[in-house]
């Protein structure tokens, strides 16, 4: 009997003993474990924080923002549909700053990683321009902006515009200069270049910059729906201070999370398709 068994083992390679599923089921699981620590550690940290703010009579007032208060208030939100109302708004304005950053983004950042005189000459205000912190500019887009929609577009467009800019620049610079060589001497013109040669060459490069772009408007965007809107998520958070409703701030702020963490996914799904190195 013995010898039978270990004959089994020795020519399927597992065990008469062990599932086969346990391998199959090992494989799916061994992925999730490190993100699941990792939430369980901010877990317990929000809690230990809720726990030491409401036992500290000074701040008690603030013990809402504890897991459990804020997680209740956020099942009432998503169930009555209001987590659409708030988030509809800011993704619109998200969209359109990404838009206007994207058509002025990619052809400055052609611009400058294809024409040597064009990058030297922009460097020194480009750069000045890019250390200005967008909601700087809120001042000046009040002014000339007819609505405040139109305000925050513009406050989004001027902090995504940089990333998509220098990325593909320096995407294009990394392009083999043969590559144009041929494409002339094949006699194509410059439009075929730039659909043929410099899209599909630097789309990695832009996609970066897009998800680098995202980021940095996803931050601007709460402060800047501070301004004289009455939608969107900023607006929330903003309507939920004044009324001291701190178990509804703290669920908003995980709104705001969870939404950007699928905004980013979905440009790094975007970075895995277009990139040429594969892994495995």
């Amino acid at each position: 009997m013995t010898k039978a068994v270990d004959a089994a083992t020795t020519s399927t390679g597992v065990s008469p003993d062990v599932s086969p599923v346990a391998p199959k089921v090992l494989t799916l699981v061994k992925p999730l474990a490190y993100p699941v620590l990792g939430i369980a550690v901010l877990m317990l940290l929000w809690w230990l924080g809720g726990y030491l703010i409401a036992a500290n009579p000074d701040t008690a007032s603030f013990s809402d923002f504890a897991p459990g208060p804020a997680l209740t208030s956020l099942v009432s939100i998503v169930a009555g549909g209001e987590v659409l109302d708030m988030a509809i708004p800011s993704l619109r304005r998200i969209g359109g700053g990404l838009m206007w950053a994207i058509l002025f983004g990619l052809p400055i950042g052609i611009a400058i990683g294809r024409l040597t005189h064009v990058r030297a000459a922009t460097h020194v205000p480009f750069q000045f321009l890019r250390m200005i912190s967008p909601l700087s500019w809120m001042p000046i887009a009040v002014l000339v902006f007819p609505t405040w929609d139109g305000a925050i577009v513009f406050l989004i467009a001027m902090a995504a515009v940089w990333p998509i800019a220098f990325s593909t620049a320096a995407g294009l610079r990394k392009v083999d200069p043969n590559w144009f060589k041929v494409a002339r001497n094949l006699g194509a013109r410059s439009y075929q270049m730039l659909i043929s040669i410099i899209l599909p060459a630097i789309a990695l490069d832009i996609w970066t910059g897009i998800r680098l772009a995202l980021g940095v408007a996803w931050i601007v965007l709460v402060p800047a729906e501070y301004l004289g809107v009455t939608s969107g998520l900023g607006y929330s958070i903003n309507d939920a201070r004044d009324t001291l409703e701190y178990d509804r701030l703290a669920a908003i702020v995980v709104i705001i999370g969870v939404i950007g963490f699928a905004l980013d996914a979905l440009c790094l799904a975007m970075i895995k398709r277009t990139n040429w190195v594969k892994s495995g």
